[in-house]
């Protein structure tokens, strides 16, 4: 009789499939701090470049001293060791040095999409308590509206070439203002510009702060699966830890002083604020940093002329890649030399996978990790040939197991809630102690909200999200499944299955599909879905959108048209 194994003590099947020379666990004691991180690569790799961002580069050495002067510039604000920095910026130069400015001089970072509505930006503010907002002038006037009845006191506002020597600073900054119009008119009394920040910090010393892992680094805001976003408080000690668990699980593979990271995930998202900017710091490596990936053209043009090792990105952002015209080049050029791609943030399609296989010669190598760990939990392995379709093992110092609803862990290979332990957990949510204490067990479990399961060899199968799940007459059916499903017909170019009240079931299956191919009719779905889907996970209503609504990285927000679907349905009650 297979018994479940205690919650406390999880078998760690999955060191037997670990790749050789990969360790158990990290010391990731050794580094007290972020701080301690930067400036050790500063030193250690001063000539070589860190950062380029629309064809200009900057060097360790450069980067140590803006970053230096910036962190100076906030402690001549009369800012104290712990006050919050809100950081609205893209991937453009200005991300990394106000960001390591802010750690060195013990702040703390509140990462912000720059395109958050001023009632999403001032709940983040108010929530945060960020004293000091950092914006790039083109969501300068979201910030205008929404510091009020906000602790903010200092605005401080760059422009997208600032950094740039003329007289490309002023030829782009022209361009963006006058070219493009892409500045909304603001008007915030006693901003600073960012060079005059920079300039006064110059004049000053960077007092040193005593940093330590304990001590908060960021406050990484969730996506807000109930009610608004959440901050989860990452410390030092979680963001350094998982750096040394990614530096571990590539080792063999990424080289100190000789990878170039393609950065095209917006930095102020976790997946890539970890994997790229911190990972590629510890390493000395060289940070391409792609502003609008959007910009197809422009982001084949920049893979073109650069000599990449290493590129992440979700999803949707390789199949829209491998969509680009000018993508056939890159490949030709860079088969043989990408030594990593990695996919994380959502979930990977097999297809996507086999053709960037195909094209590069190299497999997705999938992760899985979530805001709450810093983020990476799972990876894949990087010596692996093909794209497993799991989310991978557990990385070094990290155990994972699958609880039930009680919180009993479940035998291998049964689906329940995915939970994790280890170094790279965060504190909690910040100033939210009950939610903290839902979501971490007292045995210091994380409850994901993600289902899965765990294979006899210790790869972790995801399912979907437990949000997400649809109860249909008592059934369980995850979205997921149905997508992948959908999306295996020819003429289907996007889905999302969500769960909507049924009198009968409980609950019911509503699909919205984007058209590739405008034939394609709600019979040819259903009958595809009768083909391929038990009879409770085929779906009720079909509706047809021309897009559906995503996330910065490109994840379909259920919840929004789970939203839309509710009021349809009231509108229709009341129309009645």
């Amino acid at each position: 009789m297979n018994m479940p194994i205690p919650a406390t003590k999880p078998e760690r099947v999955w060191l037997a499939s670990y790749p050789p020379g990969v360790p158990p666990e990290v010391d990731w004691r050794a580094t007290p701090s972020l701080k301690h991180l930067i400036e050790r690569s500063c030193s250690r790799f001063a000539d070589r470049p860190a950062f380029t961002s629309l064809g200009v580069s900057l060097t360790y050495r450069e980067f140590d001293h803006r970053s230096r002067a910036f962190g100076a510039w906030l402690q001549r604000q009369g800012m104290a060791k712990g006050e919050r920095v809100a950081v609205m910026l893209p991937n453009t130069l200005q991300y990394p040095i106000v960001v390591a400015g802010a750690l060195r001089a013990g702040m703390t970072v509140v990462n912000i999409n720059p395109l958050y509505t001023a009632a999403e930006l001032q709940h983040q503010l108010k929530d945060s308590g960020a004293t000091v907002v950092v914006v790039l002038e083109n969501f300068a006037h979201t910030v205008q509206q929404a510091r009020v009845g906000t602790a903010v006191r200092a605005v401080v506002v760059t422009q997208i070439g600032d950094l740039f020597p003329a007289p490309k600073r002023w030829l782009v900054n022209f361009v963006v203002r006058r070219g493009k119009h892409a500045v909304p008119p603001f008007d915030i009394e006693g901003a600073w510009e960012l060079n005059a920040a920079l300039n006064l910090g110059e004049e000053h010393p960077l007092v040193d702060v005593d940093v330590g892992p304990d001590d908060v680094a960021f406050i990484q805001y969730t996506g807000g699966t109930t009610g608004r976003p959440k901050g989860a408080t990452l410390t030092h000690g979680n963001l350094v830890a998982n750096v040394e668990q990614v530096i571990a699980w590539t080792a063999g593979v990424l080289q100190e002083g000789e990878e170039t990271v393609i950065t095209a995930l917006p930095l102020y998202h976790v997946f890539a604020l970890t994997a790229n900017l911190l990972v590629f710091l510890r390493l000395g490596g060289h940070n391409v940093l792609i502003p609008d990936p959007r910009d197809m053209k422009r982001f084949i043009s920049v893979l073109r002329r650069t000599p990449f090792t290493v590129i992440t990105g979700v999803n949707t952002l390789f199949n829209l890649l491998m969509n680009a015209p000018g993508f056939d080049a890159v490949a030709a050029e860079r088969r043989g030399h990408v030594k990593l791609a990695v996919a994380g943030g959502m979930a990977l399609q097999p297809a996507v996978s086999q053709r960037w296989q195909q094209a590069l010669g190299r497999p997705l190598i999938e992760g899985y990790g979530l805001s709450e760990t810093s983020p990476i939990v799972c990876a894949n392995r990087v010596d692996a040939t093909t794209c497993s379709g799991k989310l991978g093992l557990p990385v070094p110092s990290t155990e994972v197991a699958i609880l039930d609803d009680g919180g009993r862990s479940l035998p291998l290979g049964e689906t329940g809630e995915i939970c994790v332990r280890g170094p790279q957990v965060m504190r909690g949510y910040w100033n939210r102690p009950e939610e903290t204490a839902q979501a971490i067990t007292a045995e210091g479990w994380l409850r994901t909200g993600d289902i899965g399961r765990m294979g006899p060899d210790g790869y972790v199968h995801f399912v979907d999200r437990k949000k997400d799940m649809i109860v249909v007459s008592g059934m369980k059916a995850f979205p997921q499944e149905i997508d992948d499903v959908v999306r295996r017909l020819p003429g289907v170019e996007d889905v999302a299955a969500v769960g909507i009240p049924d009198e009968r079931s409980g609950e019911a299956v509503l699909l919205f599909v984007v058209r590739r191919d405008p034939a394609l009719t709600e019979q040819g779905i259903r009958l595809h879905c009768e083909q391929n889907l038990t009879a409770y996970k085929r779906p009720r209503r079909i509706e047809f959108r021309s897009e559906l609504p995503r996330t910065a990285i490109g994840k379909v927000l259920r919840r929004q048209l789970k939203d839309e679907a509710m009021r349809a349905i009231d509108n229709a009650k009341v129309a009645a």
